[in-house]
């Protein structure tokens, strides 16, 4: 493959540094069949998971996306709560979602119930935390096609 060719901004466009910051970042990840409907999966140095299409000995895909999604927030709510200065004590994300009933039995909607605790935390900063994760940062939301609607509960205490 050659070398990329240097390109030189215009006046008012970004430059190649602010280009580098935009560009996509690929990830990669890797499955191996075991038996049955089961597979273990890997991505980069993180252990292995294992998988189980039929949910007999592990979560299945569809299960995944849905503690996937549920950590991907919760991760973005630790870290905006961190900012806010509150001290969390409890963070428990219950998720659920509604399939099709015919083929691709892809999920129609994801709702997620936030039990939270902590000093300094009150409904403001809990529904904030949660409401720029949905809605900004979350890239596991993001990822899910647009016409499925997230929604949430938020429980205090």
């Amino acid at each position: 493959m050659p070398p990329p060719v240097p390109v030189v901004p215009s006046a008012g466009e970004p430059s190649q540094s602010q280009l580098l910051l935009t560009m996509p970042t690929e990830t990669k990840a890797s499955l191996t069949w075991q038996r049955g409907m089961e597979f273990d999966g890997s991505s980069g140095t993180a252990p292995p998971i294992h998988m189980d299409a039929d949910s007999r000995t592990a979560p299945s895909p569809m299960a995944l996306l849905l503690l996937a999604a549920g950590s991907c927030t919760g991760a973005d709510i630790v870290t905006i709560l961190e900012k806010m200065r509150v001290s969390l004590i409890r963070l428990q994300i219950d998720v659920s979602g509604t399939r099709r009933d015919e083929e691709p039995r892809r999920y129609l909607n994801l709702h997620l119930t936030y039990h939270m605790s902590g000093e300094r935390l009150d409904e403001t900063k809990a529904r904030r935390a949660i409401d720029l994760s949905i809605e900004k940062y979350c890239s596991v939301v993001h990822s899910l096609a647009p016409d499925i609607p997230i929604t949430y509960d938020l429980v205090l205490g």
